[in-house]
C-alpha cells in the first residue's frame, strides 16, 4: 500500500505557552478525528509530529491514523527551527518508502509547519537538509504577527499568516489542514497523482491570510 505521509512541525517555544499550545494540542486532536471519519485519509494518510523548542524532537513517528496517539505538549525554550528540518528531512529519507523500479513507494510528504516567532539557530543549514528530501506540498503558517514570514518564503512558496495565535484562529487553520490532507488523499486515489500545487489544496477559511 502507498501511503501519503504528513509531518506536523509544531513550533513549541516558550512565546506558544498558554493559549496557543492548548489550541494547537486541541487543533490535532480536531485534525486526527475528522481524518479517521474519512475512509480515503484513514487509508492512505499516516500522521507524524515533530515539535521544536530549544531542540526538535519528533515525538510522534509516523502512524496510521487509527493508532495515532498525541502526547502532552508543553511549551518552553526557544525556536530551534533549523533543527526541526533537519529532524525532517532524516525522518523523512528514513520512514517514507522509495520508489524503485520494481515497487512503487510512499506518495510525496505533505509538511504543514507552524511557528509564532524567529528561528534562533542556523536555520539555513536546516533548510539545506531539508531541500534534499522529495516533497510534495510544504504549507508554513505563521501564527501572529511575531513570525517571520520571509524566513517562511524561503522554505516554501505557500505561506499563510494567523491574525492572532488564540485558539478560535488555530483551531481554524487544523481544520483547513485536515479538509487538505482528505482532499490529498482523494486526489491520489483518483488521479494516481502527487500533491504538488497549492490549487489543489481547499480554499483556506477567512482566518488563515495567504502571504504573496
Amino acid at each position: 500500500m502507498r501511503r501519503l505521509p504528513v509531518y506536523l512541525v509544531l513550533d513549541t517555544s516558550g512565546s506558544m505557552s498558554g493559549e496557543p499550545i492548548e489550541a494547537v494540542k486541541n487543533g490535532v486532536q480536531v485534525l486526527v478525528s475528522t481524518l479517521r471519519q474519512d475512509p480515503y485519509a484513514l487509508e492512505t494518510a499516516f500522521l507524524s509530529v515533530i515539535t521544536f523548542d530549544s531542540s526538535a524532537k519528533q515525538i510522534v513517528p509516523l502512524s496510521e491514523l487509527s493508532m495515532f496517539q498525541m502526547p502532552n505538549i508543553q511549551a518552553s525554550g526557544t525556536t530551534s527551527m533549523g533543527e526541526a528540518l533537519s529532524l525532517l528531512a532524516n525522518r523523512i529519507n528514513s520512514e517514507v518508502a522509495k520508489t524503485t523500479l520494481d515497487v512503487k513507494g510512499d506518495w510525496k510528504p505533505l509538511i504543514f509547519l507552524m511557528t509564532d516567532g524567529e528561528p534562533t539557530d542556523d536555520w539555513k543549514k536546516g533548510l539545506a537538509d531539508f531541500q534534499k528530501q522529495k516533497v510534495g506540498m510544504v504549507v508554513a503558517c505563521a501564527a501572529g504577527s511575531g513570525a517571520n514570514t520571509g524566513i517562511l518564503k524561503q522554505i516554501t512558496e505557500v505561506v499563510v499568516q494567523l491574525d492572532t495565535a488564540d485558539s478560535a484562529t488555530i483551531k481554524a487553520f487544523f481544520k483547513w489542514v485536515s479538509a487538505s490532507v482528505s482532499t490529498g488523499s482523494q486526489k491520489i486515489e483518483s488521479s494516481g497523482k502527487d500533491v504538488s500545487g497549492f490549487n489543489e489544496l481547499p480554499p483556506p477559511p477567512p482566518e488563515v491570510n495567504i502571504v504573496v
